[in-house]
């Protein structure tokens, strides 16, 4: 097999590129190479990892919820790869691994603010004092501040946006943690952050039972926000004479808000408003679609309900934002387009792709297994680094 930057292989770690400005990341780790552990292979020495969730949601999560759907399916399928795990998260929880409450759930109305997920942070060095881990793996904005400056080593993956003015923190964190991108377009985004590796989300497959006959209608799922593109959505099914059903999360104020103002008043007919929806009903209604429509209006480092909308065998027609181009094979399991106006002739042409390879593709790039033998890879490299650092300080 022969590598390049656009090699991705089965345990979901993309080889690292330059930007696009050819500028080369600053300071890297060591990277992990791709092609060096084939999916499925063990190492016989034990791996104990702690892994952090953010406060907002209980795991696995009952609807809305990508950070979480992907950190309950990457414990519970490191579990079952020998993978020693404790998990902190808060409230109770339904996954395999062992589990340390962080507390309650924090209230939904205080979702995107800072104080629930540092009042978490503070608790975290007297839970890990308790927990004999190699690693820590923190999936959250401000338990780093704590868990990089940790004795222990810390893995960080980045799920939200790196440039602008989380530049600097990624940046200073990347020096003191593993830090992991979602995907090339997130590192892309910061290329003077010393990047450890880049391991693509994945899914179970079995969560997402495949369907190769398809109704007739879109599907909008996320949550109501102008990046997330809805009112596109809607004017594309529109256009293109394609009944939409909606089915987003909108809880937050200024969610509740530009929905009055910019969905609500475009609803009716031909476009059906459901609301937040998961478990059963959302992968009914994911492979039941012609079409997910995900019109993004930003650079979304992955976009999970991709790959769960092509695990049911249901294409994606999307705007070349973010990690798109790298999640969608256009043509393939996908229509990627450059401008909205392209979208309606897209979302017209979605009967011409075979779910089949939709599906296959997941089960080969994007599964639950390909995320936990990446991100294993990376705890190993990451508590190797740190053993052979705790080595050559000097004895106190």
């Amino acid at each position: 097999m022969t590598r390049s930057a656009e090699t991705v292989s089965a345990v979901g770690v993309i080889d690292p590129v330059p930007s696009r400005q050819g500028i080369t990341t600053a300071r890297r780790l060591p990277t992990i190479d791709a092609l060096e552990v084939a999916d499925g292979e063990r190492t016989a020495d034990p791996l104990r990892v702690a892994v952090v969730a953010p406060p907002w949601l209980e795991l696995p999560p009952a609807a809305y919820g990508g950070v979480e759907s992907m950190c309950s399916d990457l414990v519970n399928a490191l579990v079952q790869r020998g993978v020693e795990v404790t998990l902190l998260a808060p409230g109770r929880h339904g996954t395999a691994a062992a589990f340390q409450s962080t507390g309650p759930v924090a209230d939904p109305r205080l979702m995107g603010q800072a104080l629930p997920e540092v009042v978490q942070a503070a608790q975290l060095p007297e839970l890990l004092a308790d927990l004999a881990v190699d690693v820590v793996h923190d999936n959250t904005l401000a338990g780093p501040l704590i868990t990089a400056s940790n004795e222990l080593p810390a893995v960080v993956t980045a799920h939200g946006p790196v440039c602008g003015g989380l530049g600097g923190y990624y940046r200073t964190l990347s020096t003191r943690a593993s830090l992991v991108a979602l995907s090339r377009a997130q590192r892309e985004s910061l290329p003077t952050a010393r990047w450890a590796a880049t391991v693509p989300n994945g899914v179970r497959p079995e969560r997402f039972p495949f369907r190769a006959a398809k109704g007739d209608y879109a599907v909008f799922l996320g949550r109501i926000s102008p990046d997330k593109g809805p009112v596109w959505a809607i004017d594309a099914a529109r256009a293109a004479g394609i009944p939409l059903v909606m089915a987003a999360k909108c809880r937050e104020d200024v969610e509740l808000a530009y929905f009055e103002h910019a969905v609500a008043p475009r609803l009716g007919g031909d476009v059906e408003w459901i609301g937040e929806v998961g478990g059963r009903r959302k992968v009914e209604l994911l492979a039941g679609a012609r079409c997910l429509l995900f019109p993004i209006d930003w650079e979304e480092p992955f976009g999970l309900v991709m790959i769960e909308a092509m695990a049911c065998g249901t294409p994606v027609v999307a705007l070349r934002r973010g990690a798109v181009p790298e999640v969608v094979g256009n043509g393939r399991t996908g229509w990627v387009c450059d401008r909205p106006e392209e979208l309606p002739a897209a979302l017209l042409r979605a009967h011409e792709l075979d779910p089949r390879v939709c599906r296959a593709t997941v089960e080969d790039r994007f599964s639950d297994t390909a995320l936990a033998a990446g991100y294993e890879r990376v705890y190993r490299r990451a508590a190797a680094t740190g053993e052979r650092l705790a080595a050559s300080r000097p004895a106190s």
